[in-house]
């Protein structure tokens, strides 16, 4: 039997006391985006990678999985309120990358360039700036 949306809700209530707070929200998208596509360079063409293209190798099970992570910002885009086409959209940005990156040797090309979580992050971004101005940081 698969677990409701309410055991989910309950459970991320359990883990993140404050995930409706929109400030809170921004920094563990932000932190989630910058591992999954920012976290190490590559030395000697000084191209940042993470999780999502190192994870994405791994032929089809670890597409599945950084599509899984990815997920994870599709799920806090749900839990601010965002517009339904908004979420489609990510869900779009998500499901390209894992398709895709499920091909072998050009999917892996693939998820070096396409970043469907910066995508999203840009996404929620722009959404928090016009609906919680307060949230808005100045990148330096």
């Amino acid at each position: 039997m698969a677990p409701s949306t309410r055991d989910a809700d309950a459970l991320f209530d359990a883990l993140i006391p404050d995930r409706t707070d929109p400030a809170a929200l921004r920094k563990r998208v932000e932190t989630l985006e910058y591992i999954l596509e920012r976290s190490f360079t590559i030395p000697g063409i000084n191209r940042p990678v993470g999780l999502d293209a190192i994870v994405g190798l791994v032929p089809v099970v670890g597409d599945v999985i950084s599509g899984l992570m990815g997920a994870y910002l599709i799920w806090e885009a749900r839990n601010l309120g965002m517009p339904k086409w908004k979420l489609w959209r990510m869900i779009g940005n998500v499901g390209v990358d894992t398709a895709l990156g499920a091909i072998p040797i050009a999917g892996d090309a693939f998820d070096f360039l396409f970043r469907s979580n910066t995508r999203n992050l840009r996404i929620i971004k722009k959404h928090l700036d016009k609906h919680h101005p307060g949230t808005m940081i100045i990148d330096q």
